[in-house]
């Protein structure tokens, strides 16, 4: 009896370490890159330039880094998106450094991939507001400089169309990873790279439960294959004051896409990765501050009243997540001769 339960001890703790293990992760030097759309330089600066490119939306307004500013944390600061003619979105912009490494993109995970998230924003009528994808098309198939880049990139047959441009912004945006953080420096061996108080709320994001969740590479769930999202309750407990106060269950979230019942208030788990510099938080943009967001994270999630001690200490954590942003330069955009492009 003694040897089983001395058995089952070492099994369970053996899981634990496990576990533990898996959920603390450093980032990868690069996310995965789809077999259909190998990574060449070309490619890359085409696709920055229209990621960059207002002539993209129906006003000339508004461009992909109008809501992911990548020259700061890769979304625009604001409560939820505001797009052409001022129209505001009913979601926060989230991140887009790091967003290579998740296998589903948007906060309800409506989109498979970077391509399929790249061509979305172009027609949504309040976002970009193009007619359709023709109507992009149109607009940069005018544009000479494009005709000549799209040609080098993807050849002379059909060389642009709505597939190349989702391919061109999605291979510069598998550039934005932000590498060596603390916490990355740590894992690597350096013990000196985090302070007590974060090494502390990194124990306690474990022994509390938020890594079931928050775990992998960004901190938002296990690695999976493309197009396969990881997906979680928010808020799983219901009745509270934070979720009366910041109207959490408001948004039905994956029920808008999949209309099944049990998808109602779920939501692709959000990165960690820079948590401490995209400000404010969650779907709604509702929460103005990350020690609040973790207050709220931890009644809502996890039924804890979190102590202040705790509260201070899990933000340091998450302030070691914040990595090295390499250094983005303006990109230099193709002219209409004689004309406006934007009609």
């Amino acid at each position: 009896m003694r040897r089983l339960r001395f058995l089952s001890l070492s099994l369970a703790l053996a899981s634990l370490a496990a576990v533990a293990a898996y959920a603390m992760e450093g980032l990868p030097k690069s996310p995965p890159v789809p077999a259909n759309n190998p990574t060449t330089a070309a490619k890359v600066e085409l696709g920055k330039q229209l990621f960059f490119d207002p002539r993209l939306s129906l006003t000339g307004t508004v461009s992909c880094n109008s809501c992911h500013n990548v020259m700061e944390a890769g979304e625009d600061d604001r409560p939820v998106a505001t797009g052409v003619e001022g129209k505001k979105g009913a979601r926060s912009a989230p991140t887009v450094w790091n967003a290579a490494f998740l296998s589903v993109q948007f906060w309800d995970g409506r989109a498979p991939s970077l391509e399929e998230q790249a061509k979305g924003p172009m027609v949504n009528p309040v976002e970009m507001g193009m007619a359709d994808h023709e109507a992009v098309i149109r607009r940069i198939a005018a544009i000479p400089g494009y005709q000549k880049e799209f040609r080098e990139v993807f050849g002379s047959t059909n060389p642009i169309d709505i597939e190349h441009v989702a391919m061109a912004i999605a291979a510069y945006e598998r550039t934005l990873v932000t590498p060596n953080s603390a916490f990355d420096r740590y894992m690597a061996g350096d013990k000196t790279a985090l302070s007590a108080q974060a090494v502390r709320g990194m124990n306690l994001a474990q022994s509390v439960g938020c890594t079931s969740c928050h775990n992998g590479p960004v901190f938002a769930g296990p690695a999976m294959a493309e197009g396969r999202g990881f997906f979680m309750k928010f808020p799983t407990v219901g009745g509270t004051e934070y979720a009366t106060k910041y109207e959490l269950t408001l948004d039905p979230g994956r029920y808008s896409v999949t209309k099944v019942e049990a998808d109602r208030n779920t939501w692709r788990v959000a990165q960690w990765r820079n948590v401490a510099v995209t400000a404010p938080y969650f779907h709604n943009g509702c929460v103005p501050t990350l020690d609040e967001a973790v207050r709220v994270m931890g009644k809502t999630q996890l039924g804890r009243d979190l102590k202040p001690g705790e509260v201070d200490d899990l933000v340091a954590f998450l302030g070691s997540l914040t990595g090295e942003f390499p250094r983005q330069t303006m990109p230099r955009l193709p002219s209409m001769p004689g004309r406006s492009a934007v009609d």
